[in-house]
């Protein structure tokens, strides 16, 4: 049971994205693309990732300065800039700009902002649309503006490719670390035979892939990650204390994966707040399913295994499983980092690809880019709580959670402002 169920059946199979592509189509794109998302790669790229960070830190220290020395920020919407300046170096070698306030209008920019707009219907189909052609022929309401940065992006996506390979073909970017590029490299290498190899339009329809692991998954994930740390001052002046005995504010991946804290804090971040809540997977055969326990119907008759039949759909529970109480205990719900000293024995069945949770999901069709995401989000949390105090600007009550592209955070009291997190900052004093 490996088939994704992304949209309408009626586009299953039909779609090139790595996302939804099934089968041998599926195989033969993993295959392509896992040297560009490897650990080495990532490797390279934290370099951006830690340069951004540093940027939007000295944006909101010169803010506070102008305030008196506290301010009230709205910190989604800096971090979604950030993570979109971020995937555009590290993804395309595409300066976005988005921090700049200053800088020229940037065309790509706006169009991101469209499509990824807070109050965008559940669905990736608009990102879609703007690389895969098909899409384009689909009923849906879309107005005009969409329309023109669905077609804004498809060019400019175009050029990008073309560059990639040109540079490639004349020798002069096989240096190069941005994902498009060595996704390029990589569908060129000569160990991959030539039926194997991805198309043009293959590889173009795996942007959306780069923009859900480096953009709107992490600004989302250290976002909800910010207000965990003001619902446990205990936990972010813990974390705090750690960072600040580092004595550098640009470390490499290995010295950030290195702090035992900054890891338990993602971890239960990400595990308490799954920017993705659930996900659906469709049956390619008849098959049974055990239940971990039996369970008594209300008939009276036990169960132990339930029955699918080829074509069903089975919804895949994200946040339920990251939360189970029979897993995580009685405080399931409760973001505590220190649960990571010693993982529940439950935790180690749940098939994760990483962290003892589905965050990621797990399998063949697990997030192939997860580990740019979770080096991004420690370097954007490094920077930034060595830097700053965080306080939550409104009661937590008035915090919800809104289901778009990814779960973002809305105010029950202003829901029409669409998506957005208000903190405090103060910025940390050194002894």
């Amino acid at each position: 049971m490996d088939q994704t169920v992304w949209a309408d059946d009626q586009i299953q199979g039909i779609v090139r994205s790595v996302l939804v592509v099934e089968g041998d189509k599926h195989k033969q794109q993993r295959k392509v693309m896992n040297p560009a998302f490897g650990p080495t790669q990532i490797r390279e790229l934290t370099e951006i990732f830690v340069a951004k960070s540093l940027q939007l830190r000295d944006i909101w220290a010169a803010g506070n300065a102008n305030q008196g020395g506290h301010s009230r920020v709205e910190v989604l919407s800096w971090l979604s800039r950030t993570t979109l300046d971020i995937i555009g170096l590290a993804g395309f070698n595409y300066r976005f700009d988005a921090l700049n306030e200053n800088h020229e209008h940037n065309e790509l920019s706006a169009a991101f902002a469209t499509v990824f707009d807070a109050g965008a219907k559940k669905t990736m189909i608009p990102v879609l649309r703007a690389w895969v052609p098909f899409f384009r022929f689909l009923r849906v309401d879309r107005d005009k503006e969409t329309e023109q940065s669905q077609a804004t992006m498809a060019r400019i996506g175009r050029e990008l490719l073309q560059g990639s390979k040109a540079s490639i073909n004349e020798k002069s970017a096989w240096k190069t670390r941005d994902l498009l590029s060595l996704l390029v490299k990589s569908n060129m290498a000569t160990d991959i035979p030539a039926h194997q190899r991805m198309s043009e339009h293959d590889v173009l329809a795996q942007v959306p892939t780069f923009l859900v692991a480096g953009h709107e998954t992490t600004s989302t994930g250290t976002t909800w990650a910010l207000f965990a740390l003001t619902q446990n001052t205990a936990a972010q002046d813990k974390l705090r204390e750690e960072l600040l005995a580092v004595d550098t504010d640009t470390p490499t991946m290995d010295e950030l994966n290195a702090l035992p804290y900054l890891d338990m804090v993602v971890r239960e971040a990400m595990r308490v707040h799954a920017p993705v809540p659930s996900t659906t997977r469709q049956a390619t055969q008849d098959d049974i399913l055990p239940f971990a326990k039996p369970f008594t119907d209300r008939k009276g008759i036990v169960h132990d295994f339930i029955r699918i039949r080829k074509g069903q759909n089975i919804q895949v529970p994200i946040q339920a499983i990251n939360r189970d109480m029979a897993i995580w205990g009685e405080d399931a719900k409760v973001f505590k980092p220190e649960r990571w000293e010693k993982i529940p024995q439950g935790a180690s069945a749940i098939p994760g690809v990483w962290g003892n949770m589905l965050t990621f999901l797990g399998g063949p069709r697990a997030c192939i880019g997860y580990r740019f995401s979770i080096v991004e989000m420690k370097a954007l949390l490094f920077t930034l709580v060595r830097a700053f105090e965080f306080e939550l600007a409104v009661p937590p009550e008035d915090v919800m959670k809104k289901e778009t592209v990814v779960q973002r955070p809305v105010l029950a009291s202003d829901p029409r402002a669409g998506s957005q997190m208000p903190l405090l900052i103060r910025p940390v004093v050194r002894a």
